[in-house]
């Protein structure tokens, strides 16, 4: 298993003869060399988006069009990206599964907000969420945009996921106290790694805080495009 870090809150995801694009964001990414764009997308086989804000869905159907793969979420999110963009969607929900012969993603909770802009404002797009992606062995909670949440108790319970990839930047989402707080409290993971991090003044630029935090829990700062094999 890869996973690479394109910056920001986006991931490449290679597991079980996949390539999961999370997220990905590349138009407007200040951590993301855009030279790099075509090596990142190289290969990829499904696109999942966690929510509708800017920097988690700009390039998401420019890459579905170029690649002709298809985009999986939030029903309305998938619905709306269907008909302004004529990409293949497939809307699921929280609780549900995509199994993909060898991975299945599920969408869990989340709490923040989604939506793009629209003429007259805000266009909301349904629910934020993370998704847990098993395969390989392994289990992958992909916080995507989120505060600490009593639910990753459950998280924990269902998936007993071994890998948080975990917004850690604060301002938007928890920063790293939190995220180390989310970590010890309701999970029992092996490796951590923050991200929504770095991008911006506004966010957090280390993640010593988490790492010290997190004794006994390989937490790896990710440089992107830089594959953490595990």
């Amino acid at each position: 298993m890869k996973i690479i870090w394109l910056g920001h809150g986006s991931f490449r995801l290679e597991i079980a003869d996949k390539v999961l694009l999370l997220d990905p964001w590349f138009d407007g990414n200040p951590a993301f060399p855009e030279a790099r764009r075509a090596e990142a997308i190289a290969g990829a086989t499904h696109i999942f988006v966690t929510h509708g804000h800017g920097d988690h869905v700009t390039d998401t159907a420019g890459i579905a069009k170029e690649l002709g793969i298809p985009v999986f979420g939030m029903v309305e999110l998938m619905g709306w990206l269907a008909a302004n963009h004529g990409i293949e969607t497939t809307g699921f929900n929280k609780g549900g599964t995509i199994k993909l012969d060898g991975v299945s993603v599920t969408m869990v909770n989340a709490t923040h907000s989604s939506s793009t802009d629209g003429p007259h404002g805000p266009i909301y797009l349904g629910s934020e969420a993370g998704f847990v992606i098993e395969g390989e062995g392994h289990s992958i909670y992909f916080s995507g945009d989120t505060d600490v949440m009593a639910d990753m108790k459950i998280f924990h319970d269902l998936h007993e996921p071994d890998i948080g990839i975990l917004c850690a930047g604060g301002h938007y989402t928890m920063d790293m106290r939190r995220a180390a707080y989310a970590a010890k409290t309701f999970f029992n993971f092996k490796t951590v790694i923050p991200m929504h991090y770095k991008t911006f003044p506004a966010l957090e630029q280390s993640a010593d805080l988490l790492a010290k935090s997190l004794p006994g829990v390989k937490v790896i700062e990710p440089e992107v495009m830089t594959a953490i094999e595990i």
